[in-house]
């Protein structure tokens, strides 16, 4: 399964040379180009170093259909959403695996919006792509391609949304590991700007990861006792293509994604309620931290279209995913570990530390699991009644998979799309709650009745 191409409605990814060619690229840019209004399209890559090649095959093939391509290099995702909305551009493709191993890379599209495909445009794309390939007629006139860098534009952005002077004032001293990927482009300039003194690993986007790219504690846990020697306030880590984000304390204490979303919730409501929208597998801190705000958090089905779709429809101050990425849309209706970073160095610059901050969240553990299921998404649909039953007290929702709700705690149950297993995760005041609960649920998959 890992070799194969994974298509889904925000795009797809695959392994280079293998399912993910330049043809395969270019045919996919065709397919979503055909959904676009006329206009341009923005073009731009993470660091990876098959990069280039798969970006001059997209490029070729929106030339030769008649689009002009904006071209922003190496950017981070959220840079490519703001210069498809500032240039009024028809849609935007990001050539980015995000935190795959590094054989892999992708293509993410977005709309004039410059936000990720909605669900029902993004299934458009996929039949297209999906059908009998045709060659296409070129169009009587090619495109041309103008050089565009969102870099400054970005920055100002996310520079609004804080009080970047007393930012400056504190000179919060920063270690930041880009991760050898388009973060650099955008992180480093912002830091600058907001007065940080600043230590930087991975700073140069050529994707030569110097650990595996998914920010989490197993993959980073090298890299704290560096965050600590360097005698810094906080430090960052971010993904290769900056759209999530985690934090750590000075003292190299793993404070962990799910934190990012909470505190960034927490130092938007402080200074402007309203409503709050993340998905149904991110940490009831969130939904938590509302209530203390006294504003409503709502919660969507997993993806990053899902819970853009949830933010506009009630008008949401703020959103995102558990997995430390955050939207404002101030900035642009796509995570966007920048304005992480920005909303975090505000609080700092108010007097708080970063283990202050973290002790203020409410105090919930998270577990996840995988199980085998080789029927897939059948035989867990069978096991559907047996969970419900386990867990007696509980309120269901199928928003998304089986989700479990009961006074302290949920548990969610979903399918994999690609492999045949299912997701576990469970949240709960202690960890030994947490454990409970999958166990149950392991159990209640396997056969068992509550």
């Amino acid at each position: 399964m890992a070799e194969s191409l994974i298509v889904s409605v925000s795009g797809l990814r695959g392994v280079v040379g293998a399912s993910l060619t330049p043809a395969v690229a270019a045919r996919y840019a065709r397919a979503f180009a055909a959904t676009l209004p006329p206009g341009a399209v923005v073009v731009g890559r993470d660091g990876r170093e098959h990069g280039p090649a798969l970006v001059a095959a997209v490029v070729e093939e929106l030339r030769a259909a008649g689009r002009d391509v904006l071209d922003c290099g190496i950017a981070p995702t959220p840079t490519v959403g703001i210069v498809v909305r500032e240039h009024r551009a028809a849609g935007g493709i990001q050539v980015t695996a995000s935190h795959n191993p590094p054989r892999y890379n992708g293509m993410k599209l977005f709309s004039s919006a410059g936000r990720v495909l909605t669900g029902a445009a993004g299934a458009a794309v996929r039949e297209s792509f999906e059908a009998e390939p045709r060659a296409a007629e070129p169009a009587a006139t090619r495109g041309g391609v103008i050089a565009v860098d969102g870099t400054a534009a970005h920055v100002a952005l996310v520079l609004a949304t804080v009080d970047a002077a007393a930012i400056r004032r504190r000179a919060p001293r920063v270690w930041i590991d880009c991760c050898h990927g388009a973060g650099s482009r955008v992180a480093l300039p912002l830091l600058a700007a907001l007065g940080c003194h600043v230590e930087v690993e991975g700073g140069v986007p050529d994707g030569r990861f110097s650990h595996p790219p998914e920010p989490i504690r197993a993959n980073l846990e090298p890299l704290l006792a560096r965050v600590a020697a360097a005698g810094v306030d906080v430090g960052f880590f971010l993904d290769p293509d900056a759209d999530r984000l985690v934090i750590v304390d000075g003292a190299g204490g793993w404070l962990g994604e799910e934190a990012t979303l909470a505190l960034a919730v927490d130092t938007v409501l402080r200074r402007s309620p309203g409503p709050v929208v993340v998905n149904c597998a991110t940490s009831s801190m969130t939904a938590e931290i509302a209530a203390r705000h006294g504003v409503a958090c709502h919660l969507t089905a997993v993806g990053e279209a899902n819970v853009v779709d949830g933010m506009r429809a009630v008008e949401a101050i703020i959103g995102g995913e558990g997995n430390g990425g955050v939207i404002d849309p101030r900035v642009v209706l796509v995570r966007d570990a920048a304005v992480a970073m920005a909303l975090i160095l505000g609080r700092l610059a108010e007097g708080a530390t970063v283990a202050e901050l973290a002790a203020t969240l409410p105090k919930l553990t998270m577990l996840k699991e995988t199980v085998d299921l080789p029927a897939g998404a059948a035989a867990l649909a069978d096991a559907e009644a047996r969970l419900v039953d386990a867990f007696p007290a509980a309120t269901g929702s199928r928003r998304d998979g089986l989700r479990l709700d009961w006074d302290g705690g949920w548990l969610l149950v979903r399918a994999s799309n690609t492999e045949p297993i299912v997701r576990l995760a469970a949240e709960a005041p202690t960890p030994a709650a947490a454990e409970a609960a999958i166990a149950r649920a392991r159990g209640a998959i396997a056969g068992e009745r509550g």
